[in-house]
């Protein structure tokens, strides 16, 4: 289950006068960061049903949108999602709508639905961004610039040629001098941080009333520019550009967890030790193991139930035993 990142328990504030909370003892009166969405109350998608559903005899599975975080029926995200294994993350109608500056990136990144577009106009609305006046006089003068260095770079290879005229040593002055003059061009043009979100808006993209389907690394080729930063933080959407707020981290990491819950700790201490040890540690254990059970299993033949006295009991005899052992047995190096 991918918990909501907006939401913490109301224990300890003014809605549960009497119930202090015990991870957050001086919590607020108020969870201002609370969003009691649909889901608060157990209703889900855009058919605001409960699920399961006991009138719903469709079989559809439901998807999570990783921005708004409503679980919404397949059927009802206006597109006909991919395969399962074909996405990652999926983003709704509403939330695009609200985030419609990922149309120009769902161009070039997002997994194509399950339908079947006619033309740009038929299917959704086709946009382009305009050059503005400045951007084109912009333009013209970086044109202006380009001829010119070509310009140049030709003086600079006729000025290259072996030279056999008394003037020889003047043209190889004129060439270092120009040799130079680009040179400081070049290093002293300032270089602006490109916005890879402008590039793609500069770009005809599609944008549809409908759902999105992304991969499952998109996240990393969102710009991160400072104006696209403070776009995300005006749109709430700051974790989108968070790797490790993904569903796929999520799940690596339960599978992590699982993981080290299964591990054998014997399994672990075996490995940590060398040859002699482990195989010292293989009889003891299979000592005691040989021991216990015949020790039990006179209380099972004799019907008697066995108290913590009696285990006490064991462990201390075992001891003794290994102590009397380990005395007897001499080691002499000749």
């Amino acid at each position: 289950v991918f918990l909501s990142r907006n939401f913490r328990c109301d224990c300890g504030n003014s809605k549960f006068k009497n119930l202090q909370c015990k991870l957050l003892p001086e919590k607020g009166k108020v969870n201002s960061g609370n969003k009691y969405n649909d889901n608060f109350y157990g209703l889900y998608c855009t058919c605001k049903r409960p699920y399961p559903d006991p009138e719903d005899e469709i079989p559809d599975e439901m998807i999570q949108c990783i921005v708004c975080e409503d679980w919404f029926h397949g059927r009802h995200l206006g597109a006909v999602p991919p395969e399962s294994g074909d996405f990652h993350e999926m983003v709704c109608q509403a939330c695009m709508n609200h985030c419609h500056f990922l149309w120009a990136y769902a161009s070039q990144l997002a997994v194509p639905a399950l339908t079947k577009v006619n033309s740009l106009e038929d299917e959704g609305i086709v946009l382009k961004v305009e050059e503005s006046e400045e951007q084109k006089k912009e333009i013209k003068k970086e044109s202006g610039v380009e001829h010119q260095e070509t310009k140049e770079e030709k003086q600079m290879e006729q000025f290259n040629e072996p030279s056999t005229s008394s003037g020889e040593v003047y043209v190889k002055r004129c060439y270092r001098a120009l040799n130079a003059l680009v040179l400081i061009q070049v290093v002293t043009k300032s270089e602006e941080p490109v916005c890879k979100l402008k590039e793609l808006q500069s770009k005809q993209f599609l944008k549809k009333d409908t759902a999105t389907f992304w991969p499952s690394n998109w996240r990393s080729k969102l710009c991160t520019c400072e104006d696209c930063l403070k776009m995300y933080s005006k749109l709430e959407v700051q974790f989108l550009t968070d790797e490790c707020d993904t569903v796929l981290a999520y799940e690596n990491k339960g599978t992590s967890d699982q993981e080290t819950e299964r591990r054998d700790p014997l399994m672990d201490t075996l490995n940590s030790m060398n040859r002699v040890q482990q195989v010292e540690l293989i009889c003891e254990y299979n000592d005691l193991k040989t021991e216990l059970t015949d020790y039990l299993r006179r209380f099972a033949d004799e019907g008697t139930v066995v108290k913590r006295e009696d285990i006490q009991h064991f462990f201390e005899e075992f001891q003794s035993r290994k102590r009397r052992r380990t005395n007897r047995m001499q080691y002499y190096c000749s």
